[in-house]
C-alpha cells in the first residue's frame, strides 16, 4: 500500500517535530512518522530538526524569542532544552510565508524520542510507524555528536521502548547508517538523497567519494543513484521528489529497493508520484495527501 509519512508530524498544520503534531498526524491517519533526531549534551536522542535551536521557532522561558544564533542541541542538557517553547513561530519569519495555515501551539517543548515512540502505544496507534532521520553532516563536525554516539544513543532507546520492528532509520550523513547497521542490523535503512543548490550529498561532480556517502563513489557505480543506494544496502531510497523518473524507479526497483519520496505538498504532485509508482510520500500535509491518494490506497487494500 502506498505509505504517506507526515514530515516532522504534520508540519503544514502544527508547529514542527512537536508532540501536537505527531499526535495530529496519527489521528488523520497517517502510516509512518517522520522526524528528526539531535543529541544533547547529557546524550538524550531529542526530536528537533536543526543542529540548533531556531530563533524563529523558539522562545525561552520568559516568552522571548531567542536571539541568534541559538545554541547547538549539543551544548545544552536535557532539563534546560525542555525549558524551551518550540509551539509558535516567530511572526514574519519565512516559516509564517511558507505555512501560512500551521497553528500555534503555545508551550510546546522539543520532545526526546522516547517520548514520541510512546505515542505509538496508544490506543488506535499500534499500525504507526517512526521514520527517524539523524541530522548531522560530515561538513559540520563540530556542530553535533559523531556518528557513533548518535547510533548508540538511537539503537538504545529504541530497544528499551520495544520500537525497533516499527522504525526505520534515514539520513543524508550515511555514515550514521553505517553504524546503525553494526549496532542493530534489523532495523530498516534508508539513504536521503538530493542533488539541489540548497543540498547536495551526492556531488557527482568531484571525482573523489562524497563526503555524505560513507566512502562511496558514485562514479564506481555508472553515476546511478539507486546504483550506489543498493551497494550501500538501502533498502530505502528516499529522494527529493523532484528527482525522482521513471527510468530511475524502475532502476531501483530492478535492484529491490523501496523508494519513498521526500517532501511533496502539492496534491498534483502527489497523485503523478503514485501514479508512477512510489512506494511512499512524505508529506508537510498530510490530511492533502490521505485525501489526494485514497484511490491508490484503496486498490492496494483490495488486492491483499
Amino acid at each position: 500500500m502506498l505509505e504517506i509519512s507526515g514530515h516532522r508530524g504534520a508540519r503544514g498544520l502544527l508547529p514542527e517535530n512537536t508532540l501536537p503534531a505527531f499526535e495530529h498526524a496519527i489521528a488523520l491517519g497517517v502510516d509512518t512518522l517522520e522526524f528528526d533526531i539531535g543529541l544533547t549534551r547529557d546524550g538524550v536522542p531529542v526530536v528537533h530538526h536543526d543542529h540548533a535551536l531556531n530563533p524563529d521557532h523558539t522562545r525561552d522561558t520568559g516568552g522571548r524569542w531567542l536571539k541568534p544564533p541559538g545554541p547547538l542541541l549539543r551544548d545544552l542538557d536535557m532539563p534546560v532544552l525542555s525549558g524551551f517553547d518550540v509551539g509558535r513561530v516567530r511572526p514574519g519569519s519565512p516559516t509564517t510565508v511558507r505555512f501560512p495555515h500551521q497553528r500555534a501551539y503555545d508551550c510546546a517543548r522539543v520532545p526526546t524520542l522516547a517520548e514520541v515512540l510512546a505515542l505509538g502505544r496508544r490506543p488506535g496507534a499500534a499500525a504507526v510507524g517512526f521514520d527517524i532521520e539523524i541530522k548531522l553532516s560530515p561538513l559540520a563536525p563540530g556542530e553535533t555528536a559523531a556518528p557513533e554516539a548518535f547510533a548508540e544513543a538511537v539503537v538504545a532507546v529504541l530497544r528499551v521502548e520495544g520500537m525497533t520492528s516499527r522504525s526505520s532509520v534515514r539520513a543524508f550523513d550515511w555514515r550514521v547508517l553505517r553504524e546503525i547497521r553494526k549496532l542493530a542490523p534489523e532495523i530498516p535503512l534508508g539513504c536521503l538523497t538530493a542533488e539541489q543548490d540548497w543540498r547536495d550529498n551526492i556531488l557527482r561532480d568531484r571525482p573523489d567519494p562524497s563526503p555524505w556517502t560513507a566512502g562511496l563513489n558514485i562514479h564506481a557505480h555508472g553515476g546511478s543513484v539507486p546504483r550506489i543506494v543498493h551497494r550501500f544496502g538501502g533498502p530505502v531510497w528516499s529522494p527529493y521528489h523532484s528527482e525522482l523518473t521513471a527510468e530511475s524507479l524502475a532502476e531501483a526497483r530492478d535492484l529491490g529497493l523501496r523508494v519513498v519520496v521526500w517532501t511533496v505538498n502539492d496534491v498534483h504532485d502527489m497523485q503523478a508520484l503514485a501514479r508512477l509508482g512510489v512506494d511512499g510520500i512524505v508529506t508537510d500535509y498530510p490530511d492533502r495527501a490521505i485525501e489526494a491518494l485514497a484511490p491508490w490506497r484503496r486498490n492496494a487494500l483490495q488486492t491483499l
